[in-house]
């Protein structure tokens, strides 16, 4: 009866399903990525373009991808308009610093996934201006952590727009 016993409890746990088990560290990583994610939002709520610069490591890139029906709508105005434009982080800090309109970026559906050096953030973003919605789309942002915390290397983001041009 032990033999049947032991060998149904050994059979059991070799059909259960291995997990690899957490590397420690990771969880404490994605922890402080989320509040870079956080610092972000609230310096666009409170237009401290300061603190975006200082979110990013020097010469980060970005990227901005017009969706086609957005594309169509700038091109209607601006026949030379690309769908995919270099982005910069100083020119947005310096739009949040001087920009007289209520701002906010929401961030739903956020994932994100580090080794604890490098990492990326991924979610849906919607733009407001003056409590009105003025795009929407994806964004992503590769990070890495310095000597002062997490900084921002790169980002590229989907632009739906919801507002005329």
């Amino acid at each position: 009866m032990k033999l049947a016993l032991s060998a149904l409890l050994v059979s059991g746990l070799v059909a259960m399903p291995v997990h690899a088990a957490e590397v420690p560290g990771r969880a404490s990583a994605r922890a402080e990525v989320q509040q870079l994610v956080e610092r972000f939002k609230h310096a666009v709520v409170v237009k401290d373009g300061e603190a975006v610069r200082g979110m990013f490591l020097a010469g980060g890139s970005g990227f901005r991808v017009l969706d086609r029906t957005s594309l169509a709508a700038v091109r209607a105005k601006t026949p030379e308009a690309r769908q995919f434009n270099p982005w910069s982080y100083e020119d947005f800090a310096k739009f949040l610093g001087s920009s007289p309109a209520a701002l906010e970026e929401t961030f739903d559906n956020v994932r994100i996934e580090t080794d604890g050096t490098v990492g990326m953030v991924w979610f849906d973003y919607r733009f407001i201006k003056d409590g009105k919605q003025s795009n929407h789309g994806a964004e992503t942002w590769q990070v890495v952590r310095d000597i002062d915390g997490w900084k921002i290397s790169a980002m590229l983001f989907s632009v739906t727009l919801d507002e005329p041009r």
